[in-house]
C-alpha cells in the first residue's frame, strides 16, 4: 500500500511538470516533522517522521525527498 501511494504522489509530480530538484522548505526549528502532505492530498502522503538538521544546515526526508533548510544555517541561500 506505502508503495503504491509513493507511485501516485510520484505521478502526481510528474504531472505537475516538476523536475528531479528536492521541494526545498526553509523552516525555523532545528528538528521538525515531515508526513508528505502539502499541496498534494493527505492521503498521498507518508507516516510522519522526526528529522533533526545537523551542522549542514539541512535535512532530507527519506519518503518524500524534500530538503528541510534552516534559516539562518549553513545551506540558507535566502530563497525558498
Amino acid at each position: 500500500m506505502f508503495w503504491q501511494a509513493l507511485q501516485r504522489q510520484r505521478r502526481f509530480a510528474s504531472a505537475r511538470g516538476m523536475n528531479n530538484q528536492p521541494e526545498i522548505i526553509r523552516v525555523r526549528e532545528a528538528r521538525i516533522a515531515c508526513d508528505g502532505s502539502g499541496d498534494i492530498p493527505a492521503a498521498l502522503g507518508h507516516p510522519k517522521v522526526w528529522l533533526q538538521i545537523d551542522e549542514k544546515g539541512y535535512v532530507d526526508c527519506g519518503y518524500c525527498d524534500r530538503r528541510f533548510v534552516l534559516v539562518g544555517g549553513a545551506a540558507d541561500n535566502g530563497r525558498g
